[in-house]
Formats: structure tokens, sequence, C-alpha cells
């Protein structure tokens, strides 16, 4: 029981004025947040400030962070470079109602990193840009279904919903029609022949859409040329491919997964590190496909145009931000750096749990990980941890009180990871950092062993 457990009694010590602000947010908001992942029992905690790859809580803690905003952050917190373009940009103005030269800049940053960035359309989230490229797909082909892959994450609009972390049969989740989960082919994740077959079997499947690391930002990673695979197949259907690198893009290559794998997509949707930290997303792709926002084209070859406002499409600020970050990114090797960081987290956090006898493992690719609970008592090896021998329902499978408990043991150890048991790597992290989140792991598997049975080596 959480009220019994020392741990929660050790986190509520640390966090009163998280706690008391918690009690404010409840009587606002459902269960007192405001995006999901950020759900913790008891209450999570309240951020007052932050900088690099730290931040400091209502109470003055300090926390390692590996929450990195959603993944937006991958220079860190207030970069000094991108913070002076965001002041230089604000004294301009917020929002001019009127096309603007920051908007130009950025998708000229946009173009000269993504390979298949023909043309760019903005957005102001990620779950705006993967609507947006459906709905391109759609009226390019003429056709209605959209085919992905269970456990790959694309927003939360009606038509990737559900199969993500749960509904893998396909059906509709609450306040989904069920004709239009009835449009979407879902496919296992990293099964070529699946999608060969689906693709044979169904003519009117639009795009394939997939997180090209893996699913859910790699926590179901794909083997090696798969993606490579999924281009072929496509471009043999008539089937637009879609790369979702909201999560990827700028993250994983400076180029994003398609720059890394060398795999050239019809369409790419992009948010998160696009906008330097700020709200933003953009679809970028042929220009062919996106001449249907193009009201000329339209207007040339008589077909109707995609209708696409949005009052914080490409806003003054978010481009200014987002300008400034993949500048960075494009000059630095802040990508290899966050990629050299996870590398040796991970080996050290599997060196840590095959020291302390328990079954668990780190795994992941560039900068993140991912904590492998083994909720089905599987015979590991952490430091010879395979996730492609692993099924994807037991990646994902985390024990909801008992992955509570390792965040809240992790956050009296200083460091924040997300609700799925899973870290975001910043360009910033550094020794320090290294060091105090292993002593952290460390410590969390000790609490946890005294109050739960964790899966023994």
């Amino acid at each position: 029981m959480l009220s019994n457990s020392p741990i929660v009694n050790r986190y509520v010590d640390r966090t009163p004025s998280s706690q008391a602000l918690a009690a404010r947010a409840l009587e606002q908001f459902p269960s007192a947040i405001t995006h999901d992942s950020r759900h913790t029992t008891p209450y999570g905690i309240y951020v007052e400030t932050a900088k690099g790859p730290r931040k400091w809580d209502a109470d003055g803690n300090d926390y390692v962070d590996y929450f990195g905003g959603h993944g937006a952050l991958m220079l860190g917190h207030r970069n000094a470079e991108v913070e002076v373009c965001v002041q230089e940009a604000l004294a301009a103005g917020t929002h001019f109602g009127s096309s603007h030269r920051f908007e130009v800049a950025w998708a000229e940053a946009v173009k000269k990193l993504v390979p298949s960035a023909e043309r760019i359309r903005f957005t102001s989230s990620g779950t705006e840009a993967t609507l947006m490229a459906m709905r391109l797909a759609r009226a390019f082909t003429g056709k209605n279904k959209l085919a992905r892959f269970r456990t790959h994450f694309h927003g939360w609009h009606d038509h990737m919903a559900f199969g993500v972390a749960g509904h893998f049969d396909g059906t509709a989740t609450p306040g989904v029609l069920p004709e239009v989960a009835a449009q979407v082919v879902l496919l296992d994740p990293d099964n070529i022949d699946g999608v060969a077959q689906a693709l044979e079997a169904d003519s009117d499947i639009a795009a394939l859409i997939l997180e090209p690391t893996g699913g859910s930002g790699g926590m179901i990673p794909l083997a090696p040329g798969f993606v490579a695979q999924l281009r072929e197949l496509t471009e043999q259907h008539g089937v637009l491919l879609i790369m979702d690198e909201v999560v990827t893009g700028f993250r994983v290559h400076p180029g994003g997964a398609q720059g890394l794998l060398d795999v050239k997509p019809d369409l790419t949707t992009l948010a998160k590190i696009l906008a330097g930290g700020l709200p933003g997303g953009a679809v970028v792709g042929r220009a062919d496909i996106l001449a249907h926002l193009d009201f000329k084209a339209a207007a040339d070859k008589d077909f109707e145009k995609i209708h696409h406002p949005g009052t914080f499409n490409g806003n003054p600020l978010s481009a200014a931000a987002g300008t400034k970050t993949l500048e960075i990114i494009a000059n630095s090797d802040a990508c290899a750096k966050a990629d050299a960081f996870g590398q040796e987290l991970r080996v050290k956090l599997n060196e840590s749990f095959k020291r302390a006898g328990v079954a668990w493992a780190a795994y992941g690719q560039q900068a993140n990980f991912f904590v492998f609970m083994n909720a089905t008592g599987l015979a590991i090896d952490p430091n010879n941890f395979d996730p492609l021998s692993v099924p994807y329902q037991d990646l994902k499978a985390k024990p909801p009180g008992l992955m509570n408990k390792l965040r809240l043991a992790l956050l009296i150890g200083g460091v924040d990871i997300n609700g799925a048991g899973a870290g975001v790597i910043s360009a910033t992290h550094g020794a320090d950092d290294m060091d105090q989140t292993v002593a952290a792991f460390e410590a969390a598997v000790a609490m946890l062993a005294a109050e739960e049975s964790l899966p023994r080596l």
C-alpha cells in the first residue's frame, strides 16, 4: 500500500510545497495535471526553475532532468544563445497576424538539416503535424486508409488514439468513432512480412506512418534495415511513407532519423526540438504533396486545396527559438555528445542492476534510455540485453505501482525520469549528472527491494 510505503513517506516529507500546489491544482484540473505523462501518485513535483540538465522544485530540491521538456530540450534548459534570440523576437512583438522574417529563417534552418524537406508547413504541435500529414496523404493519393504500427505514438487525434498503450485490436477508445477507427490498419511492429501482406491486400491505404527508431520514442526498437524495407514496399504499392520525427528529429542525428538511416520519406512530421523548447510543429516533404496547401497550385490544377488556418502557426517566438536551436545543432557536436552520454549511462545502469542481482535492463539508442522492468520474469543478463528478442508487450509492461514507486525513489535521489520508465538526454548532461543518476538508481533499487518483490538474476 502506498500509504504504508517508506518511499512515499520520504518523498512527501521532502516535497511539502509541491504537495500544497497539487492540492490547489486538484480543484482546477482532472487528476490535478495538464499532461497525462505527469500523473504521479500521490502527486508530482512542481518545478520553479531550470538550467542546463537540472531543475529545481518549489522546495528547492535539485534534480537531474531526463524529462527534458518532453523531449524538446536538446540543448538543455535556458540555452543562453536561444534566450537572446527569443528576447529579441519578444521585443518586436508576440503575434503580428502577418507573415514575418522569423518564419522564413526558421524554414530555411529546417531545410538545411532535413533531407526530405522540399516544402514546409508549420503547425502549433506534433499532434497537429501528424493530422495534417494524414490529410495531405489522403488528398494526394485519393485513398482513405492509414496504416500504422502498434505502440507507435503519433499524437492524440482520433486516428491515433488507440493501439499505443492499449486497444491493440484496433477498437476505438472513448470518444473516437468506430467508423474512424475502421479506417486505420494496425500492424505489428518490426514485422515486415505483415506489412507486405497488408499493403498487398488493401489498395485503399494512402500512407504508412511510423516512428523511425521504434514505438514510443524507441522503447519498442526496430531491427536494422526495417525502415529501408518499408521504403521499398511503400514505393511498390503507391503508398506514401510518413516518418513521424516529432521525437527523433534533430535528436538522433542533426538530420533526424532519416539522416541517420539514409532513408527519404515522402512526408515528415516535426515538433519538440524543432521549436527550441517553445510550442511548434511542422509537416515537411515533397513539394507535389504539400502543393495541396497551395492556392496557386489548386487554381492551376483545378483541385480543392486543403484549408489550414492556425492562430499560432509559425509564431515569431517559436520561430526565433527554433532557428537558433537548429543552427547550434547544425554547427556543433550536440547530438554526438548526447549520444555518447546515453551509451555510457546505459552501460553503467546495467552494471548497477547486475551488482544488485536485479533482472532489469537499461537499453535505448542515441540520446535516450529505457528501463526494462521485466514484469513477466524473463531470464535476462542486464549486460547483454537485446530488446529485439523481447515481445513488445513485455517491453511496454511496467507494473503501475512499481513504476510509480521507482519514480518517487529516483526523485528522492534527485533524478527525474518520465512515467514510462524512460529518459531523454540533452547535450548539457555531464559527468556529475552521470554519477548522481547511477547513485540514485542504485539507492532506488535498494529501497524498492525492501518493499517489493523484484525479478532476480
